[in-house]
């Protein structure tokens, strides 16, 4: 009969930042400034006795709807075979079909199917990357947490050199601001600071109109930029297309988008030169590989977007070498740390994912509920 799902258990953590930050989307008066990561994880344990941890993460709103459909549907997984990944992924957008198969629904989905998939590489032994098929044990690396538009620009400047000290191969900071200049003043400074031969990229944080970002693009071209992420509207998919064929600097975006055909419409439209999907918020690993196959059809890169305890596995196992982006904010809530040597992020050689939740956890509980029988 094989291996079954003995227990689920939900958690919802809201983790705070050791300080405020701000992008563009607050600079523009659109949103507040993020003090915390919510996070709902998925714990699974079977009838052999392994376990697999998932995570899904909201940022200002949205983790009470996870955590509520997660509840809802959990207790479809009980009793199924845990290797049956696809099939299972199936049943819970069955589950809750009627609010539709992207944002909180599947992003609700996201913990449990990346619990699935950590299970399996358990089962196997192997490092998620491993089980997946890894063309590299290590994947470039570039820091976004230090970069943030709250800090002066002599802040970003240290943190910039800390983290390349630290063996961070790039730096992204942020840009989108209401007045362009200042922009364009933040990133020469850190261009001179960090030398013209240290990858540098800039995320906007979709602050700017079509004919805005042209202009921002063509004005920084001579910077070498690595990639202008967020430029627009993360739904523009025509316009990025339009930017990107107008630009010599790569386009960089799909972060924001949380069903796979939006992110396949980038693709098609050659909207992108990297593409961002986000494990969490595209609905977990069984979609992030779907879209993966054709970004790779599609000879692009992909950099999928925050939660590098996830996303190094997943870059590792791309076959063009791309980025992971850095920001420790996740850190608190895991017992291990990744391990970064010579601009790359190096694969963790613990079975599955190589996390374990932290005995602080429970400072930042919010609520949790486990359905069928832990022992």
């Amino acid at each position: 009969m094989g291996d079954r799902v003995r227990s689920v258990r939900l958690g919802h953590y809201a983790v705070p930042l050791d300080q405020a930050v701000s992008d563009a989307k607050v600079a523009t008066g659109r949103q507040r400034p993020l003090t915390q990561i919510d996070v709902l994880t998925c714990e699974i344990v079977t009838d052999d006795g392994l376990t697999g941890l998932g995570f899904s993460y909201t940022t200002r709103a949205g983790c009470r709807a996870q955590f509520a459909h997660a509840k809802e549907i959990a207790e479809n997984l009980l009793g199924e075979d845990p290797s049956d990944i696809g099939r299972l992924y199936d049943r819970l957008l069955w589950a809750g079909a009627s609010v539709g198969r992207s944002g909180a629904a599947t992003q609700a989905i996201a913990a449990a199917d990346t619990a699935l998939w950590d299970v399996k590489a358990r089962r196997a032994g192997l490092p998620l990357a491993k089980l997946l098929g890894a063309h590299r044990d290590a994947v470039r690396v570039y820091n976004t947490s230090g970069g943030y538009l709250q800090a002066p620009i002599e802040e970003v400047k240290e943190r910039a050199a800390a983290s390349l000290a630290d063996g961070i191969g790039g730096i992204k900071i942020k840009v989108g601001q209401p007045d362009m200049r200042e922009d364009s003043r933040r990133l020469a400074a850190v261009r001179e600071h960090i030398g013209a031969d240290t990858p540098l990229m800039v995320d906007a944080n979709q602050q700017w109109d079509r004919q805005a970002a042209l202009r921002f693009g063509r004005a920084v071209e001579e910077l070498g930029l690595v990639w202008i992420e967020e430029p627009l509207d993360a739904y523009d998919a025509e316009g990025h297309a339009q930017l990107a064929a107008a630009l010599d600097t790569p386009i960089a975006t799909g972060e924001m988008l949380t069903g796979v055909p939006d992110l396949v419409r980038l693709i098609d439209l050659r909207a992108v030169g990297f593409l961002q999907p986000d494990v969490p918020r595209v609905g977990g690993i069984t979609p992030y590989l779907k879209v993966a196959a054709l970004a790779d059809h599609a000879h692009l890169q992909v950099t999928p977007h925050f939660v590098m305890e996830i996303h190094v596995h997943l870059a590792a196992a791309y076959p063009r070498d791309s980025w992971v982006e850095h920001i420790e904010w996740l850190s608190p809530l895991f017992e291990e740390r990744l391990r970064i040597d010579g601009g790359r992020m190096l694969v963790p050689d613990r079975p599955g994912l190589g996390l374990t939740l932290s005995e602080r956890r429970h400072e930042w509980l919010v609520d949790d509920v486990a359905f069928g029988t832990a022992e």
